[in-house]
């Protein structure tokens, strides 16, 4: 069902407690490096600000351990940043919960803005529901935790997409608490529901999935899920191997899950089965060594001992290509070889160029977040696919068709 946006309701005079995701990357100067998920955000917040609320932004950054303050973590940088990006005064909280904390939220008044401290300088952000239900102190300072962020604002709006996967204190126990309170999602979220929600329940034919990456165990409840809904699948990347190793081809010293193999044949032919296409590369580019401009060369079927497989070959990337052209919804998660090293970057580039071709002739085309998404934007082809995730491990997870508490959580339009 639909879920009501801010769009939806009347925020003039209200504080907005808005979870999003502002896990950007810092250098050792803690300058941030790409300002992508920051500035994905301000759609929505410029939107409640110019309606007349004022907002009280949260989110986590980096993984800080212990629960306790730690510089390189802090939100610091970010509420700047965001300023700059707003082109006015932004208020930064040195905690996420706490007597100050409450009294700057008090004090707001209509268009201005506030961001809390990193909401992982607090444990009980991160205790899964499942643990805090079986242990009663650990659900009470859950609750506890996430009542004091809950008391800040009138309403709740979640646009965090990258941790809509997750049971976090602040996307879902906060929500549940704001009783009689409006919960809606930002436009981010909402974009992210149409895209990959609507997209592949009711894709435009033929759909193509395009799935790459390192693990084919992370993959599997996502191609299962997929075999009912598109018409081919493109295996490339690191878990192609996997599938190699179960048709009897040697794979040599390329990556590959044992455990897996058995699972691997399966999927095979449970496509098979479905009268769908798993396409395999038909050659690998392999080298002694992983390393950038390693000595390599173009092998078909078996894989010497001694060599790995690092990338699609030339003959796969054009029978990849083929495929894609004329497809009307193209899914693609993960890539097709060892992007970031030339030259084994050679088969996600075909595959990009091919999928930003599809797009301009009139394909929905969407890419799940991820390396993917990093592949897409260094190469500059961002805007020139549908949709880009902001949620590696949410998209894949919306791919596997599982539900989300923190999306079901928020209010119905």
């Amino acid at each position: 069902m639909a879920k009501k946006t801010v769009a939806d309701i009347n925020v003039k005079g209200k504080r907005i407690v808005m979870r999003v995701d502002f896990n950007v990357p810092l250098d050792s100067n803690l300058n941030i490096t790409n300002t992508g998920r920051i500035t994905k955000a301000l759609p929505t917040i410029k939107y409640v600000l110019d309606k007349g609320a004022s907002v009280i932004l949260m989110s986590h950054l980096g993984r800080p351990k212990g629960g306790e303050f730690e510089a390189k973590y802090s939100m610091a940088p970010v509420a700047k940043k965001l300023g700059e990006l707003l082109g006015k005064p932004v208020i930064f909280a040195n905690d996420c919960i706490g007597a100050d904390v409450k009294a700057k939220a008090m004090a707001m008044k209509p268009g201005d803005v506030m961001v809390l401290e990193n909401l992982r300088f607090h444990n009980q952000e991160t205790i899964k529901d499942k643990v805090a239900k079986e242990d009663a102190q650990l659900r009470k300072a859950k609750d506890d935790f996430a009542q004091q962020i809950a008391d800040l604002g009138d309403v709740y709006v979640c646009d965090a997409f990258g941790t809509a996967h997750r049971d976090n204190a602040s996307m879902y126990t906060v929500p549940s608490l704001m009783k009689g309170k409006d919960k809606v999602s930002g436009f981010l979220i909402e974009k992210e529901l149409k895209y990959l929600g609507e997209t592949v329940e009711k894709p435009e034919r033929p759909f193509v999935a395009i799935l790459g990456g390192a693990k084919v165990s992370d993959k599997i409840a996502v191609i299962e899920n997929l075999l009912d809904k598109v018409d081919k699948i493109l295996i490339g990347g690191a878990m192609a191997y996997t599938f190699f190793k179960a048709k009897g081809l040697n794979v040599g010293k390329s990556l590959c899950e044992n455990d897996f193999v058995d699972k691997a044949s399966e999927l095979i032919k449970m496509a098979a089965d479905k009268g769908k296409e798993l396409v395999l590369p038909i050659d690998t580019v392999i080298a002694q060594e992983f390393k950038a401009n390693a000595e390599n060369k173009i092998v078909e079927g078996n894989i010497p001992d001694e060599w790995e497989g690092l990338d699609i070959g030339p003959k796969t990337s054009k029978l990849f290509v083929e495929k894609i052209k004329g497809a009307k919804t193209v899914i693609w998660n993960g890539p097709m070889g060892v992007f970031e090293m030339v030259p084994f970057d050679a088969g996600t580039k075909a595959v990009a160029y091919a999928v930003a071709d599809a797009t301009s002739k009139g394909a929905k085309t969407i890419i799940g977040g991820g390396d993917s998404a990093t592949a897409i934007e260094n190469m500059g082809l961002e805007d020139k696919v549908s949709h880009v995730s902001t949620g590696g491990g949410a998209s894949l997870e919306f791919l596997e068709g599982k539900k989300f508490k923190c999306i079901a959580i928020l209010d119905d339009k």
